[in-house]
């Protein structure tokens, strides 16, 4: 019975946190539209922030809980299934063109934080002033991107902001999905959290093994639905770009913040430190000569990223 009403809390929690994220990003571009930031920055930005706000709900639920193998082990999971599945089955249906900002800027900055988040993990622990340190780090990536977008915005995007939401909702319905979304992504991320615990206990796993695998899988989905379905528009330079924001922003926003508000230190065992972030920094130095060289994700390297995601939790099962 056990089993049963925890396999439903996960289910449940996984599609409200999914609906709650849609509201959350809905609303969040709407409004960053309407003060006229360019496409590019909220889609590393307003679209990151939104499709990885399951993790962070989740991470500082389980954190204040004091499940720090679930708050540490869902943000390594969840960069290790961005990059090996959403871009890797992206990749496979549509060659996926970058844009010289990805290359030049925020691919290298997402290697960077993985490298950073490797280097605080090397003692098994993730200290209180590291992760503020992470979280500073966000607020200076996230100047960074109003920045560049001050600097890139023309009269035309202007024009184009405004043709697209001169019918758009109004401002309060906006701030109404993004209050809604944050309540069905706190209730939802309550759910998951809950199930996932009670599943690593009837089976005997590990709760780093259940956040690696099921959590990561659930809370990332979001990103997958969002990039999966820009990559069938034409939409590809949103769909890399969901990718690294959101890689960047579970580092330094979910991890860090995590560690701000948790009451003990987040640990970080042997296993995460020697297989779990190195995978995850494997994938992010891989990304940068891919884009560099190549200029592109074409579907030979997608093939591979799916394929390695599956030896990757053959092995977890293994390890569990």
């Amino acid at each position: 019975m056990a089993i049963m009403i925890a396999l439903f809390a996960l289910v449940i929690g996984g599609l409200v946190l999914g609906y709650g994220a849609d509201l959350f990003v809905d609303g969040a571009s709407h409004m960053a539209r309407r003060f006229g930031i360019s496409s590019v920055v909220i889609g590393l930005t307003v679209v990151a922030f939104g499709t990885s706000a399951p993790e962070m709900a989740v991470n500082i639920l389980a954190a204040l809980s004091g499940s720090n193998d679930i708050a540490m082990g869902n943000v390594v999971g969840s960069n290790i299934f961005n990059i090996f599945v959403v871009l890797g089955v992206c990749a496979t249906i549509s060659p996926l063109m970058v844009s010289s900002q990805l290359t030049k800027i925020d691919i290298p900055l997402m290697a960077v934080s993985a490298m950073l988040l490797w280097w605080f993990s090397f003692d098994g622990v993730i200290q209180s002033w590291e992760a503020v340190v992470l979280s500073l780090l966000l607020v200076a990536y996230t100047a960074l991107q109003v920045f560049l977008s001050k600097q890139e915005r023309t009269k035309n995007i202007k024009e184009e902001s405004e043709k697209e939401f001169s019918d758009s909702a109004p401002v309060w319905k906006n701030v109404l999905f993004l209050i809604g979304g944050l309540v069905l992504l706190i209730g939802g991320a309550r759910m998951f959290v809950y199930g996932a615990v009670e599943i690593a206990r009837v089976f005997g796993m590990s709760e780093q093994v259940i956040a690696l695998t099921i959590v990561s899988a659930g809370t990332s989905l979001p990103e997958l639905a969002a990039s999966v379905a820009a990559t069938l528009k034409g939409e590809r330079e949103i769909a890399i770009g969901n990718v690294v924001g959101s890689n960047i922003f579970n580092i330094l926003l979910v991890l860090g913040l995590s560690g701000v508000v948790s009451p003990t230190e987040l640990l970080a065992d042997t296993a995460m430190r020697s297989i779990d972030i190195p995978l995850m920094l494997l994938g992010c130095v891989l990304m940068a000569p891919l884009a560099r060289f190549r200029g592109k994700f074409e579907r030979p390297v997608g093939i591979l990223f799916v394929l390695s995601y599956v030896g990757y939790v053959i092995h977890l099962l293994g390890r569990a």
